[in-house]
């Protein structure tokens, strides 16, 4: 008899209780519950967190053949259909229901058919379409992105209701005959909060005036249109744009954004490209937390001297993340962003050369009109500059090499309020397998011989610590991969 009573202390536990722990699962381990006892049998259809993902129906160790495919979308849609059958209209409330699958055969329309009955139905909180494509080569042929946007189309003109109540879509390789088609998403999607594209465009380039009541967090990704204009979205929160390389100057301009407060800018700048001044790009908006990302190439950005409108564009920065700038180069210019950021908290530097994603052909980078001289050069007009709100300066990738322990030393001689200073050792990459850290100080008196240059004759309170990435502290770590998923993630 006890021993039955400990077996069955788990069932014993109130319903709320155990749908909570059925939401932690996927939905193949949750329905699997339900051999346990009839009592479990009706746990999985009064889930409120319904996350249906092609990742989960894969076998281990399988390649992605045709076939496997078609089965893995096959086992999408009728796990998507079965379990919104089994819900009682008019139930539970369905907090989020997420769906991940290839655009190929029916599996769209299936899945789009199930989510909108439900839709119908019942109460769903948050819907998510996560539509992949078979080919994730970058550079794959463009009638491959035409079909797979005739077939997105398809999907999207069969499925009006559920595309009318979702809060999130992700979208990528596809190419649209209708050059206002995009426009047609947008106006059906009224529900819709986060939206990213990969990767997409129009046969005609357009220009792409973004409106939207509801939309608070939007990412465009090596997307072609002629012009990205955020013209009216005053729910805006979070918006990340990469990838302008076929123009001299980005893209892009911010309309009436009054929330947005995130934004993530990336370029591989060519000697094409014109300096940007974000006085100029990001002057109607009130920026908290800027990411620059600059892919190991040529600096992009305009360091700027100060002006009224450089600090009203800066006035609410309270964090600046750095990332990927070449190495070898001197980083006295990032100073201007200190300089015009009177309330900045935190910044974030990461100074590396990533093999793997670079250009490496002598020839090809010739072709391709990339910069040999990639730094840029920048002299304060301000004398004995202080800043009295960072308190944090962290550093990726650091090496003891002269720029970089100068850089620091501007940091703690200007922050007069800086309390904490981390240098992280290389991050490691699986396919920059050959370039290894050769100059980060590993012995207790090499670091002590670096924390006396970096602080002779500066009177500083701030701790310097040396660190390796195993060591890295969480909130760090989330700024390492804050923008490698898209925001709306």
């Amino acid at each position: 008899m006890e021993k039955r009573n400990v077996d069955d202390r788990l069932s014993n536990l109130p319903n709320d209780i155990l749908v909570n722990i059925l939401d932690r699962l996927n939905v193949r381990e949750a329905a699997r519950t339900s051999v346990l006892s009839r009592r479990w049998i009706q746990l999985p259809a009064t889930m409120s967190q319904l996350t249906i993902t092609a990742q989960d129906f894969c076998r281990p160790r399988t390649s992605m053949s045709d076939d496997e495919l078609r089965r893995i979308n096959a086992a999408v849609a009728e796990a998507t259909k079965s379990i919104l059958a089994r819900r009682d209209p008019g139930g539970c409330t369905i907090r989020l229901l997420s769906t991940t699958f290839f655009l190929r055969d029916d599996t769209p329309i299936s899945v789009g058919r199930s989510v909108g009955n439900a839709m119908a139905t019942h109460e769903i909180e948050k819907a998510e379409f996560t539509v992949l494509t078979e080919n994730q080569s970058i550079d794959f042929p463009i009638e491959d992105k035409l079909n797979y946007g005739i077939q997105f189309v398809s999907f999207f003109n069969e499925c009006p209701n559920a595309f009318a109540g979702l809060t999130r879509l992700h979208l990528e390789n596809l190419r649209f005959s209708e050059s206002d088609f995009v426009l047609n998403i947008l106006g059906t999607c009224k529900q819709l909060k986060c939206l990213s594209f990969v990767s997409c465009d129009t046969e005609d380039w357009i220009t792409l005036q973004v409106e939207h009541e509801q939309l608070s967090e939007l990412s465009i990704f090596d997307c072609q249109f002629d012009e990205v204009e955020l013209k009216w979205l005053p729910k805006l929160t979070r918006a990340n744009f990469e990838y302008w390389i076929n123009f001299a100057e980005p893209p892009l301009s911010f309309g009436h954004v009054p929330l947005l407060e995130v934004v993530s800018l990336s370029n591989i700048a060519v000697s094409s490209h014109k300096m940007v001044k974000l006085s100029t790009l990001l002057f109607e908006t009130s920026v908290r937390d800027l990411r620059l990302g600059f892919r190991c190439e040529k600096i992009w950005v305009q360091p700027e001297c100060w002006t009224r409108q450089l600090a009203y564009v800066f006035h609410q920065l309270r964090i600046v993340n750095l990332v990927e700038i070449p190495e070898g180069y001197d980083l006295t210019w990032t100073m201007f962003i200190l300089e015009g950021a009177p309330f900045l908290e935190e910044l974030y530097m990461t100074v590396m050369d990533h093999h793997c994603e670079m250009q490496m052909d002598k020839e090809k980078r010739r072709e391709g009109l990339y910069s040999e001289k990639k730094g840029v050069e920048w002299k304060s007009t301000t004398s004995n500059f202080k800043h009295h709100s960072l308190t944090n300066l962290i550093m990726f990738c650091f090496q003891s090499d002269d720029h970089m322990v100068r850089h620091v030393r501007r940091v703690l001689e200007a922050a007069v309020n800086l309390k904490d200073v981390y240098l992280y050792d290389r991050v490691p990459c699986r396919k920059c397998v050959d370039v290894k850290s050769k100059r980060f100080p590993r012995t207790k008196k090499h670091r002590c011989l670096l924390k006396n240059r970096m602080t002779l004759c500066i009177m500083s309170l701030a701790v310097i610590h040396f660190l390796s990435p195993c060591r890295m502290r969480p909130d760090h770590s989330a700024r390492t991969l804050q923008f490698s998923n898209s925001l709306c993630a």
